[in-house]
């Protein structure tokens, strides 16, 4: 199969490319390499270098004749999406909407939308979180992926465009620090292993369902292969605190890590946490990898790194 891969230079989406090159698919990426990195793109994927939100995109859907899509790229922080909302809504509705409005006119079998069930549900009185919770998010961020699969189920009940959603918890492992924001357990390792001073926002109770890469792959593979319509929650049904996350760092590197407090930031949730029964039941699929061992995974990874 052809598959389109938007955002295939970034952290999830270029170990998601790997993976699908080694079942023997044909990948095409889109990226404009303002979060991804081109190092980290397969040369076996024909690489396109490019704004979703360019006219070029529909040319490329013309010439290449996608059988699906996986939609990732986006802007990726909660907190920048606070400081600048329109860039948010620009990149992840309007450029998603290119994306889609090509995946209709160029007849493309299914898109499937990376989105977030860790800034969709807000304060969740129901943890760990199902798909059916309401949805209330408390950041532009959360706001408009909400706002994007509102869109993918108008695309699909007016014009029959196939989709499916995967709503992502937080996602850790390889390849996620580069230098920017990410998330808490790649910035803490990177920091630890080149001995700097990792910030804790708050008073490190805030919890959060932390779900390794290679799971969240296996299960967006196993996305291509169900016919179901909707949103599906990947995650651990675990909560972990910064504070456990911390001490797991601590105790995989058999020392303390640098650090201190610092201001809570606006627009962050206090607890994250993802039922994941219909993933189990729709996708057959559960997480392989808890977060003691994700944790030197990518400890390994960033030890590797930093020696080359």
């Amino acid at each position: 199969m052809k598959i389109l891969v938007t955002g295939g230079a970034g952290f999830i989406a270029s170990t998601l490319v790997d993976k699908l090159i080694e079942a023997g698919h044909q990948v095409v990426i889109i990226d404009d390499l303002s979060s991804g990195l081109k190092e980290y793109i397969n040369p076996q994927a024909h690489f396109y270098r490019i704004d979703i939100l360019a006219p070029k995109v529909e040319e490329i859907f013309a010439l290449q004749k996608f059988d699906f899509v996986f939609h990732l790229a986006a802007q990726i922080s909660v907190v920048k999406s606070v400081e600048n909302p329109e860039l948010d809504n620009r990149i992840n509705v309007l450029g998603g909407l290119n994306i889609l409005a090509c995946c209709l006119k160029h007849q493309v079998k299914k898109i499937i939308f990376v989105s977030t069930g860790g800034a969709l549900y807000g304060e969740a009185e129901v943890i760990p979180t199902p798909e059916d919770y309401p949805t209330y998010p408390l950041s532009p961020y959360g706001i408009h992926k909400l706002t994007f699969e509102k869109y993918l189920h108008y695309y699909y009940t007016v014009y029959g465009q196939s989709y499916t959603t995967l709503r992502l918890a937080n996602v850790y492992g390889p390849r996620q620090y580069k230098g920017g924001e990410c998330g808490v357990v790649s910035i803490f390792i990177d920091n630890a292993v080149n001995d700097r001073e990792s910030i804790i926002n708050g008073d490190g109770a805030k919890t959060r369902d932390f779900v390794y890469v290679d799971d969240v792959v296996s299960a967006l593979l196993r996305a291509l292969e169900t016919d179901y319509v909707g949103a599906i929650n990947i995650g651990t049904g675990v909560e972990k605190s910064v504070s456990a996350v911390v001490l797991a760092i601590e105790l995989a590197l058999g020392k303390s890590i640098k650090k201190k407090t610092g201001p809570a930031k606006a627009g962050e949730q206090e607890h994250s946490c993802l039922a994941i029964s219909k993933a189990k039941d729709i996708l057959g699929w559960e997480p392989q990898v808890m977060l003691d061992e994700g944790i030197k995974k990518t400890i390994a990874w960033s030890k590797e790194k930093l020696e080359k």
